[in-house]
């Protein structure tokens, strides 16, 4: 499909695909760094820009914890009151960096059981598509942070981005991200290399350092969708992206991060696209261990939004469950499971209103709820994230207009 059939049919993902960071396929030529007035520009330019793009959790007390970007800083507030007014945000990164912080490369923050505050955030570089992953913690409720470390270990100015973070009940911390040093590699050797890498990396001291040396995870991913990354009953980390199978088939796989799992299929839609739709899965396992997933593919034959779900540790997947308007450009879903309620919540536009839509499952995704309009905006707005504090569902979700909202959700599937 060209670029511009697929911008025809989905005018809203190529905003997000600009907006988003930027999208660098395998075999585009490497560039030399911008020139000084231009990076002068992109400096102002990214300083001026309010990113949307925020992230939130919960800890342990009930409060919310938010990271979001400004001037160049990533940084971190809480609220005692559900969102409603939030305490004097701190920065992450005393100097200002440029930070991608649109769509799906947004910077993230979790809450570890001891207190804990943990990010992750994606810098690019003066190199056109190259970016780096930043990771800072405060282990004093969110009053300092400590002065960030860049977590990938190859340090070429290259593709390093589309992080993603999880905690274990052990204390670990993992990030997994996009990374082209071995697609860098091969083109050094004249070789073809579809797409680019996947790399994790591992704390073991509550984040004051990460393993020597990069794990690969999987070689041939797509360029620049998000990685996903939800943790398994035992603690072992589970990511699922948008891989590249075959010639160009850009369909979906998962992966346990425990060292001897082979990568698994998840979806089987056959998109083939000579391009990165800059839309990525999302993923969550519940209590009683089923694999949960969501994902967008724009295939001939199957195309929209599918859901799916595992109960063996990805051995089989439940028959994919499509849902959402295509019409109505239905995109960027996220799902989250508690015991045998699951939610999935998505973004549609009808010409003139961006709606986020929710769907719930009450046995653990064997049944579906009719979609319901949970928030709308006329304006630009952020892709919506679920948050849960405890049994209590919320929607997360920034726009222009309203600015940020968070939103109880219905107790009960309807």
């Amino acid at each position: 499909m060209s670029v511009l059939s697929y911008r025809s049919r989905w005018p809203g993902l190529i905003v997000g695909l600009m907006l988003g960071g930027a999208c660098l396929a395998a075999d585009t030529p490497a560039s030399a760094p911008a020139p000084a007035h231009d990076m002068s520009r992109m400096w102002q330019a990214a300083l001026a820009r309010k990113p949307l793009a925020v992230a939130a959790t919960f800890d342990a007390k009930g409060r919310l914890w938010m990271a979001n970007v400004s001037e160049g800083r990533v940084m971190v507030s809480h609220s005692e009151d559900q969102g409603r007014s939030f305490s004097a945000p701190v920065a992450v990164n005393q100097e200002p960096e440029f930070v991608a912080a649109e769509g799906e490369n947004r910077p993230k923050i979790l809450l570890a059981a001891n207190g804990n505050i943990y990010v992750s955030y994606t810098t690019s570089l003066d190199t056109p598509f190259a970016g780096n992953i930043r990771f800072s913690r405060s282990i004093d409720g969110g009053k300092t942070f400590a002065l960030p470390l860049t977590v990938n270990d190859n340090l070429e100015s290259i593709t390093h981005r589309f992080e993603a973070m999880g905690i274990n009940a052990r204390g670990q911390v993992y990030l997994a991200w996009l990374d082209k040093r071995d697609a860098a590699a091969a083109k050094k050797r004249d070789e073809k290399y579809t797409g680019i890498s996947v790399y994790y990396a591992v704390s073991d001291d509550e984040g004051k350092s990460f393993h020597a040396g990069n794990i690969k995870a999987a070689d041939h991913s797509c360029e620049c969708c998000r990685v996903a990354m939800a943790m398994d009953t035992d603690g072992t980390p589970v990511i699922a992206w948008r891989h590249v199978f075959g010639k160009n088939v850009r369909d979906h796989a998962m992966l346990r991060l425990d060292g001897k799992s082979q990568l698994v299929r998840l979806s089987h839609d056959n998109w083939e696209i000579d391009a990165c739709p800059h839309h990525g899965p999302s993923a969550s396992i519940a209590r009683d261990g089923v694999y949960h997933f969501v994902w967008f593919n724009n295939a001939p034959e199957r195309h929209g939004l599918f859901y799916a779900h595992s109960s063996d540790q990805g051995k089989s997947f439940s028959t994919p469950f499509s849902f959402g308007n295509f019409q109505a450009q239905a995109s960027h879903p996220h799902v989250l499971s508690l015991g045998k309620r699951v939610l999935v919540a998505w973004k549609e536009f009808d010409g003139a209103l961006t709606s986020i839509r929710l769907m719930q499952s009450g046995d653990g995704g064997q049944h579906w709820s009719a979609p319901q309009v949970i928030a709308s905006t006329s304006d630009t707005s952020d892709y919506p994230l679920l948050l849960n504090n405890g049994d209590k569902v919320y929607l997360s979700w920034n726009s222009v207009k309203e600015g940020y909202r968070l939103i109880a959700l219905p107790e009960q599937a309807q």
